[in-house]
């Protein structure tokens, strides 16, 4: 009998469900919306586990349905998701007492800023494996914001789970924790198998450390691994599925769109070659490396998190598409365009590319059509590698145009000034050391052929996409592979699952010459953006103090 793989992508969004093949031929796919529930006033961004697990079950018997497959031919489950934060079995919720469901505190939420703010005052020798600076983002900020700001349901709660392992242990019961989540996300030292009980016991989480880690991952296992007693009845009855098959220990997100990539046939053939950007709501570049090497600004090395063996670099911005999104807002032609858009059946993003070549004979040369529009799309602060989730966007180079013409030239800035943030963050990884070859896209918001070229002419490397139009969802496909069986192991199955299908070589002579002025006034402006609000915060800080 044929055998099937299941790849499940849980976004910000949407929860994802794909079909495989063995080979990584994507049978079908199918979506399942999640809430958001935000207090931009709080800097909040919450959800519900209970929600994203229904979404996740649903997406299953939907991808499995459009198949066509049996499904007691579904070998093995792999799973991605976001690096959210999920209190399991608490007395609330981690907000609003009127939700008590809104149990998970999403990856953006910024609430713990002070307190990775005083974490990093510390200064920890953990943190040399953050790049040197713990971002808000990450879990211990938001486990202390919780001891401190909520404490009954910081006492009361279960487990803390990051959302991945929440999903894998929804499927399986087991407590055993991804090793990619708890490195890259919770401060465990993968190439010392182990947690540091003195950065817990410094920062205030000392009680974490007193129970073993209980509450946080007792044990820790590699990403691909099979989970103990596979797929639960319960979970196995809610998928659709047959119960007892493999459930791999998972992945982020971002880096299993890295596992989907970064080895493809037909590309570099080495890892540590290429690096993976994920471009999505927001954006991620993973690097791979035979040693660990620090880049301050840029999360890790960490051990073994992505590519198996190797040492990963993490960088990327809080936010990327959602910044393109929030940028086009601001023009006053947007809504004539998202009807124009509408008409022909596509997002806003998409319909502004189409018209941006249909002005130029090269994808290449859009870069034209920005003009002197220059944009710092730090709107949620820059994570890497200045590693300042207080930074503030800025654009410069306005006339007074208000026509759709001038909206094209706002979007084509903004996707060129991404490229110039993922420039930055090449250049601060070369100049310590971590040397790339190519960059291999994936993401919803990467797909598109004039991003990749305007990518590549933006950072001077080629981008490659691989053949998978999926591949986030392939590289938990890969870990469904390793657990069930099929492949030997994640070096096995990254390029018998992938291949490169084209590549986006960076332009030459006067384009070149023209992003390396326009990334110039990137840097001097992203400067005068930090300059400006340092000169004004303690002012705006005093004022603010007085009316209180």
């Amino acid at each position: 009998m044929e055998t099937y793989l299941i790849g499940i992508d849980v976004g910000t969004g949407s929860a994802r469900a794909g079909v495989f093949d063995p080979q990584g031929q994507l049978l079908a796919s199918a979506r399942h919306d999640i809430d958001l529930f935000r207090d931009e006033r709080r800097a909040r961004v919450e959800q519900s586990s209970a929600q994203i697990w229904e979404a996740v079950c649903q997406a299953v018997r939907a991808a499995v349905a459009k198949s066509g497959i049996d499904p007691a031919a579904v070998a093995g489950i792999g799973v991605d998701a976001t690096c959210s934060l999920v209190v399991q079995g608490a007395s609330a919720g981690v907000g609003d007492a009127g939700h008590p469901e809104r149990d998970v505190i999403v990856w953006m939420d910024h609430r713990a800023l002070e307190q990775a703010q005083r974490i990093n005052r510390m200064g920890h020798a953990v943190l040399s494996y953050v790049g040197g600076v713990i971002s808000p983002e990450m879990e211990t900020p938001k486990l202390l914001w919780l001891k401190e700001n909520l404490p009954e349901v910081y006492a009361s709660a279960a487990h803390f789970f990051d959302l991945t392992d929440f999903l894998t242990w929804k499927a399986t019961g087991s407590l055993q924790r991804s090793s990619c989540t708890v490195t890259c996300k919770w401060t465990y030292l993968a190439h010392e198998a182990g947690w540091d009980a003195s950065y817990f016991r410094q920062i205030g989480l000392g009680d974490l450390a007193e129970a073993g880690f209980a509450r946080i991952g007792a044990e820790v296992v590699w990403p691909g691994t099979p989970l103990e007693g596979g797929l639960s009845q319960t979970a196995a009855q809610a998928m659709g599925l047959r119960p007892g098959i493999a459930v791999a220990a998972g992945l982020i997100d971002a880096h299993a769109g890295g596992v989907g990539t970064v080895a493809a046939r037909g590309g570099q053939g080495d890892a540590a070659a290429c690096m993976a950007y994920v471009f999505g709501t927001s954006s991620c570049t993973m690097t791979s490396h035979a040693d660990p090497v620090l880049v301050p600004g840029v999360w890790g090395p960490y051990y073994n998190a992505m590519a198996p063996g190797m040492w990963l670099n993490e960088g990327g911005q809080s936010a990327a598409g959602a910044a393109i999104d929030h940028l086009l807002r601001l023009h006053p032609a947007t809504p004539q365009a998202r009807e124009e858009a509408a008409r022909a059946q596509m997002e806003l993003p998409q319909w502004l590319a189409q018209q941006a070549l249909a002005a130029v004979v090269h994808p290449s040369e859009a870069v034209w059509l920005a003009g002197q529009l220059t944009v710092v799309p730090e709107f949620l602060g820059n994570r890497s590698p200045l590693a300042d989730p207080q930074a503030r966007a800025a654009l410069l180079g306005l006339g007074m145009e208000h026509d759709i013409d001038s909206l094209v030239a706002l979007y084509v800035a903004g996707l060129c000034s991404l490229g110039y943030g993922l420039r930055q963050i090449i250049e601060a990884q070369a100049d310590c050391g971590v040397r790339v070859q190519s960059i291999s896209v994936s993401g919803g918001a990467g797909v598109h052929p004039l991003t990749r070229q305007l990518l590549a002419d933006a950072t001077g490397m080629p981008v490659e996409i691989t053949a998978s139009p999926e591949p986030v969802l392939l590289g938990s496909a890969m870990l469904a592979a390793v657990a069930a069986g099929l492949h030997a192991d994640l070096q096995s199955a990254m390029p018998a699952m992938s291949s490169v299908a084209g590549c986006s070589l960076p332009a030459q002579g006067d384009i070149a010459a023209l992003h390396a002025a326009r990334y110039q006034a990137f840097l001097k402006s992203q400067q005068l953006a930090r300059a400006l609000r340092d000169s004004l915060a303690p002012l705006l800080a005093a004022h603010t103090q007085g009316h209180h």
